[in-house]
């Protein structure tokens, strides 16, 4: 018998959470201390090292995902989400350390979670909807969902740049190591 090989969850904001709390405790355990040879390489233009992926993150913490939350909640300007520059956090951080980086994302996520809690999100709001500016018509589900999402995707391209810092190093064993291939 073979497992699955994924299952499609349903949405559960309890099972969310757990996953954007973790997320600040997971970086600093990848990042902290670490030479800036493994945390300012990228994969090219348009792309994020380690550094860039939490000050990215970090800048969502402000002016991404409770902004557009408030949104869909009916407490923003309108039902429209403001647009968001994903590169805004070379220059708002520009100068700053990682670990100073990875600090002030940890404290932004725990207050941005506890708000979330507090609201106390019914199914009827959940399935509240707004407009992006390039999607349409979005539901606040699918925003929580895709921050779960959108915190996974970072985390695993860190570790597939780290990982590409040895691509020419590991030799043969390059045939059974995908990381080093993907983009």
């Amino acid at each position: 018998m073979h497992p699955e090989r994924f299952h499609d969850m349903d949405y559960a904001l309890d099972d969310a959470l757990a996953v954007l709390e973790r997320t600040p405790a997971t970086l600093r355990a990848l990042l902290a201390g670490l030479p800036l040879a493994w945390t300012t390489p990228d994969e090219g233009p348009d792309t994020f090292s380690a550094w860039e992926n939490v000050g990215h993150m970090l800048h969502g913490e402000h002016a991404d995902w409770i902004p557009r939350a408030r949104v869909c909640l009916g407490e923003g300007p309108g039902d429209t989400f403001q647009p968001f520059d994903r590169f805004a956090h070379r220059t708002d951080y520009a100068g700053r350390t990682l670990e100073s980086l990875l600090d002030e994302f940890a404290a932004a996520r725990a207050a941005n979670l506890a708000l979330v809690r507090s609201w106390q999100l019914t199914d009827a709001q959940l399935a509240r909807t707004a407009q992006h500016p390039a999607l349409g018509t979005v539901t606040m589900r699918q925003l929580m969902a895709t921050w779960v999402v959108h915190d996974l995707g970072h985390v695993a391209q860190i570790a597939r740049v780290m990982a590409k810092q040895y691509r020419d190093e590991v030799g043969p064993w390059r045939q059974y190591l995908p990381i080093l291939d993907r983009r």
